[in-house]
């Protein structure tokens, strides 16, 4: 789970898949508003007044979802006027328990539609990874990173460091300032090394890795270490 403040009234929370798995929840519920929603939302509330001092203090609090590829997206904002809240339904809305259905129903259209994709993405990953034996085994996965400094990849790799062993390289792109970690899949299965790499999140940004961008690196980016990034710099 990433928690980021936009602003003083708005933060931004990241749930992966793996995070709902471990909770045992499912996006639908957070409309419903179930116990483990509950449960949630007061861990996400409790990181962000930690990490940030963002607090409710008392006021309404606007919950938007925003599905992406793996992944959900809940933008949480203060509203200092509820009426400012209002005037998105007021057309269609002519009392206020009409309007506190038809806003409860829109976010949970958006959290089903989010969860039907992200389980259209499982079933894609399941129907790749079944290929037939008699066809030759494909090229392992690799997974690419980017880092806005060097503090930060010295401690995704101390994360790292009890739980992968794969090759990897660290590559310094001075141009846009940032730092590269490219993740071979190497023998680690793919539940694994999709759950170290969900985790991962936490401590860079998931890039495509396409061969484009791989040899966008090679040519224009300066190689820091190769093969062995992460033990080396979790040696630090």
């Amino acid at each position: 789970m990433k928690i980021e403040k936009l602003n003083d009234n708005q933060i931004r929370c990241t749930l992966t898949r793996a995070d709902l798995d471990d909770r045992q929840l499912k996006l639908s519920e957070l409309a419903y508003g179930s116990e483990k929603a509950k449960s949630l939302f007061q861990d996400m509330m409790r990181q962000a007044s930690s990490e940030f001092g963002f607090e409710a203090d008392d006021m309404p609090l606007m919950i938007e979802a925003i599905p992406s590829s793996d992944s959900i997206v809940l933008i949480i904002t203060k509203v200092e006027d509820p009426e400012e809240l209002d005037t998105r339904f007021s057309r269609f809305s002519p009392s206020s328990a009409d309007m506190a259905e038809r806003k409860k129903q829109a976010v949970l259209d958006k959290l089903e539609g989010a969860e039907q994709l992200l389980d259209i993405l499982d079933k894609v990953k399941n129907a790749v990874a079944k290929v037939p034996e008699t066809l030759p085994a494909s090229k392992p996965s690799v997974r690419l990173f980017s880092f806005v400094n060097l503090d930060s990849v010295i401690e995704a790799a101390h994360f790292l460091e009890t739980m992968y062993y794969g090759s990897n390289s660290l590559y310094r792109d001075r141009k846009n300032e940032l730092y590269m970690l490219v993740l071979n899949q190497s023998d680690l299965s793919d539940t694994d090394f999709n759950r170290i790499c969900n985790m991962l999140t936490e401590y860079g940004s998931l890039e495509k890795a396409a061969a484009a961008s791989l040899a966008y690196l090679e040519e224009h980016c300066e190689l820091i270490v190769s093969g062995s990034a992460v033990q080396t710099l979790a040696a630090i």
